[in-house]
């Protein structure tokens, strides 16, 4: 097979398992989730070893640095080969603040009780 020199970074993102399927992580650059060296990436953008690419995905931000270039999906042990993981740390689970959440049984909240926990959330 030969040596790839430049690959997509939707493909490239699909095949290191950044992205569920090839169509998410195209939605994702679409949206602006995806950036290559502080830029913000269209799907057809190209990367090459040494670029970094900042994913955001849900609560997390990924922050990898292009090793290898690979534009076919291969197992998760030769796809983490393919970057080096900058990604800041998780937080753990019981620093998360739980907003809004209500007892069982209290009925729907009142307008007042919606307000308070609309400003709890960050609405």
């Amino acid at each position: 097979m030969p040596e790839v020199t430049r690959a997509r970074v939707d493909a490239w993102t699909w095949s290191v398992r950044l992205f569920p399927t090839r169509s998410a992580a195209g939605a994702a650059c679409r949206a602006g989730h995806v950036r290559v060296n502080g830029e913000r990436a269209k799907p057809a953008t190209q990367v090459v070893p040494g670029d970094e690419v900042h994913v955001r995905g849900g609560a997390r931000e990924r922050v990898v640095i292009v090793q290898r270039l690979i534009v076919k999906r291969v197992g998760a042990d030769v796809a983490v080969a393919c970057y080096l993981d900058r990604s800041p740390a998780v937080p753990p689970k019981e620093h998360v603040a739980v907003a809004g959440q209500r007892d069982r049984g209290a009925g729907r909240p009142t307008k007042r009780d919606r307000r308070l926990i609309e400003r709890l959330r960050g609405h």
